[in-house]
């Protein structure tokens, strides 16, 4: 059920939090897996000296490559054609989604092999191919649990982290035949049980499948390479078994040299997944041993983010999931809440740029965050979260009522008197405060109460008492 379709249509956040912490098993699944990466990158971080050099190295870097993407977005291309393999501009995701179906219906195959990939969940690929007939398989772990149990993705580094491992038994038991080789008989829980069930039922699609489907983390523009992350091995065998390999990538993942990536390959992994060095980096430029290279060059609402001076470094992001792992309302309300496949902090501010904010889910985004900064601190490229977040909720359209609320505190804020006659009043009258907000204002009060209004106020009591000095 993951792709950028699966969420049209889904409530506003603030709905789908409050159903989601009432699940007691999630937030405990939730709690033990983001305290666990939370751990484990605090750590590995701490042994670098030069992190924050090398934090403010990854934003520099990115930050000159989106002020200059047409030059390198061109280099890439002509390194790519040059290498013997082939590049298609999509504007949008139904543009993107037609090209690659287009691409595997020429080599007359009716399945593909995917490497886990943001962008090709974001534009809704699956379904599209579904749609002509091709049927796509996930390689990655979490990818083929959330497959398997047809469920949506709730974490940008661990699809499944809401899952337990219990759950995961089920799905293999009851799903894993449906699609391919079956779970073994007497299959149990435990990881290394449910690890072999996956590289056995896997195995066979890599040998029998050619053509395969994947993302990137990075291109590197001087020479047109891509180069992929991961942890398990299955974007290896994808990227080098099947006869034809077509690669999603958003526009924003372009690096200009490998000097570049050296910056990025320290802090990717210490921020995803707490390692010093991810187990497999794979690069490749262009057609390699025969196999037949498509890159499609995705925008779809990039180049748009890129013209907001504020927004525009959402763009900056690497995928690492740094923020979903220490954000209080990510740990609570899950990644299904914010009705998309980027949860989470980055989510918040990513989606709405990405989709507009005409639906309700999408203006609501904004507002699915304390502030309290957390985001900002754990990103390792130094994107302000609570900046674009503050940023896009002056955009949000608001209710009347609230813009008339806001009109009168600033007419008061804006007179030391008003303020001062308001709180005297505000002081005589605080028997009459109600406890809860009446009417359209009752969303103030619904988890929070008003505070109590003191019988004299701060400047009253400093003009009495002259700063307390008497």
């Amino acid at each position: 059920m993951s792709g950028g379709n699966t969420f049209l249509g889904m409530p506003a956040f603030p709905r789908n939090a409050a159903a989601a912490v009432q699940d007691s098993q999630l937030r405990f699944n939730l709690r033990k897996a983001t305290h666990t990466i939370r751990g484990k990158r605090a750590s590995v971080v701490a042994e670098l000296p030069d992190w924050a050099e090398l934090r403010a190295a990854g934003k520099e870097i990115k930050d000159h490559t989106l002020r200059n993407l047409e030059r390198y977005l061109l280099q890439m291309e002509e390194a790519v054609t040059a290498a013997g393999g082939h590049v298609h501009w999509a504007a949008d995701a139904e543009e993107a989604n037609r090209i690659v179906a287009d691409l595997v219906k020429a080599t007359g195959e009716t399945s593909v092999v995917k490497v886990k990939s943001m962008a090709t969940q974001e534009i809704g690929l699956n379904e599209a191919l579904q749609a002509e007939g091709i049927t796509a398989y996930e390689t990655d772990l979490a990818e083929l649990i959330v497959q398997l149990g047809d469920d949506w993705p709730s974490h940008i580094l661990v699809p499944a982290i809401h899952r337990n491992r219990s759950e995961i038994r089920e799905i293999f038991h009851d799903k894993m035949a449906d699609w391919g080789r079956a779970a073994p008989e007497g299959l149990t829980d435990e990881p290394r049980a449910l690890a072999d069930a996956a590289r056995l039922h896997l195995r066979e699609r890599f040998l029998s499948t050619k053509v395969a489907v994947s993302g990137a983390n990075f291109m590197i523009a001087e020479t047109g390479t891509l180069v992929v992350l991961e942890s398990e091995g299955n974007g290896r065998m994808c990227l080098t078994l099947p006869e034809t390999l077509i690669s999603v990538v958003g526009i924003e993942k372009l690096l200009p040299s490998w000097r570049d990536l050296e910056v990025f390959l320290q802090l990717l992994p210490r921020s995803s997944t707490g390692e010093r060095m991810n187990p497999y980096t794979s690069t490749w430029t262009g057609a390699v041993e025969g196999q037949e290279f498509h890159l499609v060059l995705l925008d779809n609402g990039r180049t748009q983010v890129l013209a907001d001076e504020v927004g525009r470094q959402a763009l900056r992001c690497i995928r690492c999931s740094a923020c979903l792992n220490v954000c209080p309302v990510y740990e609570r309300a899950g990644g299904h809440a914010y009705g998309s496949v980027y949860p989470g902090p980055i989510g918040a501010i990513l989606t709405p740029q990405l989709r507009g904010m005409g639906s309700a889910l999408d203006a609501s985004l904004p507002y699915a965050s304390t502030l309290c900064g957390a985001c900002f601190e754990a990103c390792p490229v130094a994107i302000d979260i609570p900046e674009v977040l503050v940023h896009l909720r002056g955009k949000a359209r608001h209710p009347r009522t609230e813009r008339l609320g806001m009109r009168a505190a600033g007419w008061v804020f804006n007179r030391p008197a008003r303020l001062a006659r308001a709180q005297r009043l505000g002081g005589r009258f605080r028997r009459f405060v109600p406890g809860r907000l009446p009417g359209p204002l009752s969303a103030w009060t619904d988890t929070r109460d008003i505070p109590d209004i003191p019988a004299e106020s701060f400047r009253d009591w400093w003009n009495r008492t002259d700063g307390g000095a008497r």
